[in-house]
């Protein structure tokens, strides 16, 4: 009983500021009208003439209301599921009502019934998007407990673990109190890596972790490994898959600097631009001298997360180009509470 309570996933309305999500809605609701008008036609002339007919109802109300629960998503989903699906229902059957209403003043032929069967048709249509999202949540919850199991694999490898210690032990009799803070920075780092990642982070979080885990390298590989930070005009209260970052920047490590005898340079670059998430990351490309393709496991496993996040609004691109390799991750800005975003913390 205990394992099925860890793995059941609570009933939540979906996001319906997600483009994905209202593509859904939009294409559901015209495919069943689309279907109610071919149950009433004979011939195409009338299947036609329905169709216009009911998307003279059906379109105003629909666009309306992916506009208000674009707007009021957030206050809905911090409503029990219950509570926020009965607002919709109520919400919609309004302004079916409405739409109807004035549809049927400004019509010659007046149809009695037009509000209750176009009233029905609404909830109906509520309840069958409430079905397919509740069972797309349940579809889902397999891959997103396999996507946490690929992330813990993704996550800092044990040949990181081994140098990091050895390198600490060449300093504690020269510098202890850099290998003290090494030590430090190491036990905070696992700490966050084995927290639970199924939920969003901020963006602030992964700059420090990633900060932390790049601070350890550059004990064992010195003047080799540098790094340049352009975050100055990130948004620290962006709302990002955990484990975003650090992953990324381990293989820029593993597959960019360790094969290179020269110093290696790692662009991190993260803005803002019109409501989107731009994260933009370039190690070197050595052709001949590549470790094995482990690097395609990472970038599989963040661009699934990003999918279960945030839909088809995500992208992750990633090639060679020229003589570095870049990953480019785009991604709706979603803010996240004030208190929730940490202290700022010196890069180092």
């Amino acid at each position: 009983m205990t394992i099925l309570s860890q793995n059941t996933i609570p009933d939540a309305l979906p996001d319906f500021r997600n483009l994905g999500v209202a593509a859904r809605i939009l294409v559901i609701v015209n495919s069943v009208a689309f279907l109610a008008a071919v149950l009433k036609a004979q011939n195409l002339p009338q299947l036609i003439d329905e169709f216009l007919d009911i998307a003279l109802v059906v379109e105003p109300v629909l666009i309306a209301s992916l506009a208000i629960l674009s707007a009021t998503g957030p206050w809905l989903a911090s409503r029990r599921y219950w509570i926020g699906l009965s607002l919709i229902a109520l919400g919609v059957l309004w302004l079916t009502a409405g739409a109807q209403w004035a549809w049927t003043r400004a019509s010659v032929d007046t149809q009695p019934l037009g509000i209750i069967r176009s009233g029905g048709f609404a909830l109906l249509m509520t309840a069958v998007l409430a079905g397919y999202f509740h069972l797309r949540n349940r579809a889902f919850s397999p891959a997103l407990s396999e996507a946490r199991l690929q992330a813990l694999q993704a996550r800092i490898r044990p040949h990181f673990l081994f140098n990091t210690l050895n390198a600490v032990l060449s300093l504690i009799r020269k510098d202890a109190r850099r290998a003290e803070t090494a030590l430090e920075d190491l036990a905070e780092l696992y700490r966050m890596v084995m927290a639970d990642t199924k939920n969003l982070t901020t963006l602030a979080r992964e700059l420090e972790l990633t900060r932390q885990y790049l601070s350890l390298e550059q004990l064992r590989l010195g003047e080799r490994l540098v790094v340049e930070w352009k975050v100055d005009g990130a948004p620290r209260d962006a709302l990002v898959p955990p484990l975003l970052l650090q992953p990324l920047v381990e293989n820029a490590v593993y597959h960019g600097i360790e094969p290179g005898l020269a110093p290696g340079t790692i662009e991190i670059a993260i803005r803002c631009e019109k409501e989107r998430l731009q994260v933009k990351l370039t190690n070197p490309y050595h052709r001949e001298h590549q470790h094995r393709q482990g690097n395609r496991i990472a970038l599989s496993n963040i661009r699934e997360r990003l999918a279960l996040h945030f839909d088809v609004e995500a992208t992750l691109e990633a090639g060679v180009n020229g003589a570095d390799y870049e990953i480019r991750i785009a991604m709706p800005y979603r803010k996240a509470a004030p208190h929730s975003v940490p202290a700022d913390r010196a890069a180092a």
